[in-house]
């Protein structure tokens, strides 16, 4: 079997056994042969990376357990992949030692945007940060994607901000 990122995840990958054209499943080594840093690419353009950076992002991520889930859909068809998200699950000093779900990198291929799979990736990952106790989850968009996230269950609160190095 295929190591995948929070392998001691399975419940993430449960549930999915529907019979579509779609997996969801946790992130594989093998799935930067897939098409993983293409789908990437189509969110946030970045210069190529090795082999062997992925494979050691991967470990490190890994090593992280269930506090970061990265999920794909995979194309039972041609085993490519057509869309992805991650939750990073972060753990406080506030509401007694809670924990908060961040959405992340959500990105659906453009060959295959319009049947629901950023939708299932993303109440994928919000059932997972559910389970692993969180008592919220919160995610950053652009204004052209609130109503996308508002069908996931998001409703708009307070204003974002950021300071890029």
């Amino acid at each position: 079997m295929e190591r995948s990122l929070t392998s001691a995840s399975a419940e993430a990958a449960a549930g999915d056994g529907d019979g579509e054209a779609y997996r969801i499943r946790p992130l594989e080594l093998a799935d930067i042969s897939r098409g993983f840093l293409g789908l990437l690419n189509q969110l946030s353009p970045s210069p190529p990376l090795t082999e062997e950076a992925f494979r050691a992002r991967f470990e490190e991520l890994a090593a992280l357990g269930a506090d970061h889930l990265v999920l794909v859909a995979e194309d039972a068809a041609t085993g490519r992949l057509a869309a992805s998200g991650a939750v990073l699950v972060e753990r406080k000093f506030i509401r007694r030692c809670g924990r908060v779900g961040h959405v992340e990198d959500v990105v659906v291929d453009a060959a295959a945007r319009g049947r629901g799979l950023g939708e299932r990736v993303v109440r994928r990952l919000v059932e997972h940060a559910r389970g692993r106790g969180c008592y919220k989850v919160i995610l950053d968009c652009t204004p052209e994607l609130t109503g996308f996230y508002a069908r996931c269950g998001f409703v708009e609160k307070n204003v974002q901000m950021g300071l890029y190095f």
